[in-house]
């Protein structure tokens, strides 16, 4: 059994609909486990693997080693702001 209960966290919601907002396509991927990520997002031609976390949030042991082992683009997001970093746009 994986020693990491994957719940959403709290500002999830919100972040995945401030994706929707600019036009993005967004997969949940929280149920997967393994250290994978919460979302998986499409925007122009490119996808991005997304961790949400808290604003004081940290990656446990799993998603350290996801992370370290990805070869592809992925971040971690804790705010609005940082999806319109990462998408290069300003709020609507």
């Amino acid at each position: 059994m994986n020693r990491y209960r994957k719940k959403i966290d709290v500002n999830q919601p919100e972040i995945v609909d401030h994706f929707r907002k600019f036009g993005a396509s967004v997969t949940h991927l929280h149920a997967v486990h393994g250290g994978v990520p919460d979302l998986l997002i499409g925007y122009q031609g490119k996808n991005y693997l997304i961790e949400v976390k808290s604003e004081k949030g940290n990656l446990n042991e799993l998603q350290v080693a996801y992370f370290d082992n990805w070869n592809g683009q992925a971040c971690v997001i804790r705010n609005k702001n940082e999806v319109e970093e990462l998408l290069g746009v300003k709020g609507l």
